[in-house]
């Protein structure tokens, strides 16, 4: 796979996030998600978001690329806010969302910009194909790939918006574990090959170490009487170059901490923190 930027590549941009807070209306009233909410991500910097299940990690990803709205704060994109659906970002979902009817080919030319000429787009769609290793399956359809080609595809879709800002939500979580490790690996390779500013939302304490820059850690106050709504509770600087030694004892320590800022004891065991399955089932 390529080394270098493609000629087509988009320079990352850095990404802000000032006292960014969302409420969801409710029949009992505001929901409060998100609170507080300051970040700078650094352009070229993957930065990865953990916390438990509906702590509001989607919503500010869906926040960040103008797919929803705070309720109060801003997210500006080098300087300038963050519009509707804003052609300066990409984001890939953990589901690969293709189109059954269309070859991988097609797929991944949905991503291209509108008015994008049709040789340039042709050639630019193959460039993505050779770099997540599907050239050979351009003209397959999803039905007749794997999962995790099909994960991959979608990859090349949100790239073929040459993105200054990648986003994504959980993008290998539907993956069984040795593809997910594949995966992890391509995004790296991706990463060096298309340079972008990435956030991932990931559930993962161990993707986040191998693949981040940095990892913020959102989660609410343990106190009940405290302001409701998920902050950023701890952040943490990931040692070393990537790709880095998934055995390492500076990572396992690392591990550790996140785990704890987490509320999981390092043997699994939960402490002080809901099971998924009391959370309300809001989009968050």
């Amino acid at each position: 796979m390529p080394a270098t930027p493609t000629s087509t590549s988009a320079a990352a941009l850095p990404v802000e996030f000032r006292g960014v807070a969302r409420a969801f209306p409710t029949a009992a009233g505001a929901r409060p998600v998100l609170r507080d909410v300051d970040l700078v991500v650094e352009a070229g910097e993957i930065l990865a978001i953990l916390g438990p299940s509906g702590c509001g990690k989607s919503t500010l990803l869906r926040i960040a690329g103008g797919l929803d709205r705070p309720t109060s704060g801003r997210v500006t994109i080098a300087g300038s806010p963050v519009a509707d659906y804003d052609a300066r970002s990409a984001i890939g979902f953990q589901e690969p969302r293709l189109l059954p009817w269309r070859t991988v080919a097609q797929n991944v030319a949905l991503g291209l910009p509108r008015g994008t000429p049709r040789a340039a787009g042709r050639a630019h769609v193959a460039r993505l194909l050779e770099l997540v290793g599907l050239a050979e399956f351009a003209e397959h359809r999803p039905r007749e790939i794997s999962g995790g080609m099909a994960q991959r595809t979608s990859l090349a879709r949100a790239l073929a918006r040459s993105p200054h800002v990648l986003l994504l939500d959980e993008p290998f979580g539907a993956l069984d574990a040795l593809t997910r490790l594949r995966m992890q690996d391509l995004l790296l390779e991706v990463h060096a090959a298309e340079p972008t500013t990435v956030l991932l939302v990931t559930h993962d304490v161990d993707e986040a170490l191998q693949l981040a820059d940095r990892i913020v850690v959102l989660g609410a106050e343990a106190d009940t009487d405290a302001t409701p709504g998920a902050s950023i509770r701890q952040t943490v600087v990931v040692p070393g170059t990537r790709p880095r030694d998934r055995g390492s004892a500076e990572l396992a320590e690392l591990r550790g901490r996140l785990l704890d800022g987490l509320g999981i004891d390092r043997h699994g065991a939960a402490r002080g923190i809901q099971s998924t399955s009391t959370i309300p089932a809001f989009p968050y």
